[in-house]
């Protein structure tokens, strides 16, 4: 019998390693994970599925926002954090903002200007606006003080642009009236849309608020998914959902510590709220 030309062999024993390997990675390897994962970890390795009278309302791992139609917090329910990822929680499209803490500049939205789609201007926050913003809205929610270094009263970042003769609240768009009447000397001005400011020092102003609201209600989570709050968090919405659902505080705090998950490990991180878990107990209670 004539051998086989050398090259032909070569491909062969090619294939023939494309088929093995095809079938123990593609085919063997992942059934034996997803038979260990569904026998030993079922809940998890089907997405930590969580069941209301027998209907899936959401996962443990995913966090969801509790507002209504208008995208305002339902005052009746534990408010999550914020999330960057889509509209919102979004797991096809989870990510951060991107945006870091060198970000403290708003772009004005200019009276009558549209985007390249036709819709009005609307301008873009810097990353201090949004924590400001939505500092001073829970505050409201909640009832106590959303002021925070850096953020003026109106909500938006304290930041000026210092010139040798005077001074712009770069976000606070004119006729507002500028957090500081003055600085060193120099007059201050509000922000007018459109206009260059680059030349300008750049000056953060940090006054003398003490921030009340807890980190975890003005920043989004690096996935957007994050599904818990911190438990201080928790603790400053429990007086609203205690006075909505006309409960004991002293029950809602418990129904807080029942749902609280501990350091991992007693060691890392800390502890965490789920806040879907909080609000169906919140519920049956």
């Amino acid at each position: 019998m004539e051998r086989l030309p050398s090259w032909v062999r070569q491909h062969l024993a090619a294939l023939r390693a494309l088929l093995v390997l095809t079938l123990l990675t593609g085919a063997i390897y992942p059934l034996l994970v997803t038979g260990v994962a569904q026998a030993l970890f079922n809940g998890k390795a089907n997405g930590s599925i969580i069941e209301k009278d027998g209907k899936p309302v959401g996962s443990s791992l995913i966090g969801q926002s509790f507002t209504d139609a208008d995208g305002k917090p339902i005052a009746r329910y534990f408010q999550s954090r914020p999330s960057a990822a889509g509209d919102g929680y979004d797991p096809t499209s989870t990510s951060a903002s991107n945006l870091g803490p060198e970000d403290i500049i708003d772009t004005l939205p200019v009276p009558g200007a549209k985007d390249d789609e036709g819709n009005p201007d609307e301008g873009t926050q810097s990353l201090l606006t949004q924590v400001c913003t939505r500092s001073k809205a829970v505050g409201e929610l909640e009832g106590v003080s959303g002021a925070r270094p850096y953020c003026t009263a109106d909500g938006v970042g304290a930041v000026l642009k210092v010139f040798p003769d005077r001074a712009v609240s770069v976000n606070q768009a004119c006729p507002a009236t500028p957090f500081t009447p003055t600085y060193k000397g120099l007059p201050v001005e509000c922000g007018k849309p459109g206009e260059d400011y680059a030349a300008g020092r750049t000056v953060p102003i940090r006054g003398n608020a003490r921030a009340v609201v807890p980190a975890d209600a003005v920043t989004a989570s690096g996935s957007g998914l994050d599904p818990h709050i911190s438990v201080a968090y928790a603790e400053l919405q429990a007086p609203r959902i205690a006075r909505e659902r006309g409960l004991p505080i002293d029950r809602i705090r418990n129904l807080i510590n029942t749902n609280t998950t501990p350091r991992a490990l007693g060691f890392m991180g800390e502890p965490a709220v789920n806040v879907l878990q909080l609000n169906l107990a919140l519920d049956k209670a």
